[in-house]
């Protein structure tokens, strides 16, 4: 029998998914259970807030980008025999195909909670939970969450609705609060070591939740969870006896690590150094590599450009030809200059001869398979990898000096190369191919 678990779904982004989903983790919690936080979708954002509430590391579970049987295994291998699984979804419920939260609930076989904005609506609400509850007979809809009520006589609308029209029970009614909502910000929410909701906003959001959920039917809707633990077949990969010294940046400005990747690296035997680019004068002593993860360099790229011997250090690192893996803010920390959307331009590292140019709007959104066009520090020739991309930022064209590593679907060139440094704009998830963190250690393990 496997732990109590379930997953929150909205009917649509904007719906209030994560608020509610951090008021419930929040809640349980309090009520002292261990409560094991994951996130459906290749999001690095809601995976902080989750931590920020439970104190344990939110696991991303993507189905389109790692597969059903890595999905399995991460979910099995994480959830603890005691306590309480809670999974966040992603954009509606059905949104997104093979990486919709539709498909997750299924493959782990999740009771699922949807949530509803029955903002500016009554009966029709149980039309909508009518729809959600039908269209797939092989998802399970448990039970509902009605986000935004606002008086008692609009509460009684909908209590009868649904109740005259569908089967699905109601866990709770969530009043309109704005002081408890979560603001949105560049790139998406905020993170959570920065979040407006620490502290005494967290307490109002769990006190909000245990006084308008019946948290303890939540709780037994949970517990229908009968899912089998599947047969771990993607061991990670065994490690060699000498470990590497792998420098990982990680701080305000990096922050966007799958940490699937770090226990892959760990397992092929890095031990993980971690350091701020923004904070520390020097690189840790006696690194074989670097990895420089994602985040908001643009957010603080005065400071990265004030750590001058940091920029020099780096820089040099790569030039003595040592491994250096760099996904999108760490990309855009290694090119020329970081240029604001004030046209502020900002000196980083220069290892590469591009500038990161900010935009207003969104430029890159989604899945990427990269097919690997030249052997690198994470693949040979004709592998294919699986990330995601998604960032503000462009960069300029016309540097033919600089090769590239992979080749897309719609045909543009990533993966940037230039001495032993790989980078790019795709955050790359190794779940599929764990065999990219093998070759990334035992490229830092060559001697140079």
């Amino acid at each position: 029998m496997s732990p109590p678990a379930l997953l929150i779904a909205g009917t649509h982004s904007g719906c209030g998914k994560t608020t509610v989903t951090l008021g419930i983790m929040a809640a349980l919690a309090r009520r002292g259970l261990m409560v094991q936080p994951f996130k459906c979708g290749p999001d690095f954002i809601d995976p902080s807030l989750h931590r920020m509430v439970t104190g344990r590391v939110s696991r991303n579970l993507d189905v389109r980008m790692c597969g059903a049987d890595f999905v399995r295994q991460t979910f099995a291998r994480h959830n603890p025999a005691s306590g309480c699984a809670v999974v966040e979804g992603v954009m509606g419920l059905f949104d997104g195909g093979e990486g919709s939260a539709a498909t997750l609930a299924k493959t782990l076989e999740l009771p699922v909670i949807l949530v509803i904005d029955v903002r500016s609506a009554a009966e029709s609400v149980a039309a909508v939970v009518h729809g959600f509850s039908t269209l797939d007979p092989q998802l399970h809809l448990s039970g509902v969450i009605c986000n935004r009520i606002g008086s008692d006589k609009h509460r009684a609308m909908v209590i009868k609705a649904i109740q005259d029209h569908c089967k699905v029970p109601i866990i709770g009614f969530l009043p309109r609060r704005e002081e408890v909502c979560i603001p949105s910000r560049h790139l998406g929410l905020h993170m959570g070591e920065e979040h407006p909701l620490r502290g005494e906003g967290l307490d109002q959001l769990a006190l909000l939740t245990e006084e308008h959920l019946d948290l303890d039917l939540l709780l037994r809707i949970a517990g229908e969870h009968r899912e089998s633990p599947p047969a771990d077949t993607n061991h990670p990969p065994a490690a060699s006896a000498e470990t590497v010294r792998l420098g990982v940046a990680r701080d305000a400005a990096f922050c966007f690590y799958y940490e699937d990747n770090l226990d892959l690296l760990r397992a092929a035997g890095a031990e993980l150094i971690f350091f701020s680019p923004l904070e520390d004068k020097n690189l840790p002593q006696k690194l074989q590599g670097l990895y420089l993860g994602g985040g908001y360099p643009e957010l603080h790229a005065g400071q990265l450009s004030g750590n001058k011997k940091m920029l020099q250090q780096i820089r040099a690192f790569a030039e003595c030809g040592r491994p250096v893996y760099a996904e999108c803010g760490g990309f855009m920390y290694l090119c020329r200059s970081i240029i604001d959307l004030k046209g502020q331009p900002f000196p980083m590292a220069g290892l590469y001869p591009f500038q990161a140019r900010m935009q207003s709007r969104l430029h890159s959104l989604g899945y990427r398979q990269p097919l690997v066009e030249q052997d690198c520090l994470l693949a040979p020739k004709s592998a294919v990898l699986h990330g995601h991309e998604f960032h503000y930022s462009t960069i300029e064209e016309g540097h033919p000096e600089v090769a590239s590593a992979f080749r897309l679907e719609d045909g543009r060139h990533e993966g940037h190369l230039l001495h032993n440094t790989l980078a790019g704009y795709i955050h790359l998830h190794w779940g599929r191919t764990p065999e990219a963190a093998v070759r990334f250690v035992q490229t830092c393990r060559q001697p140079r």
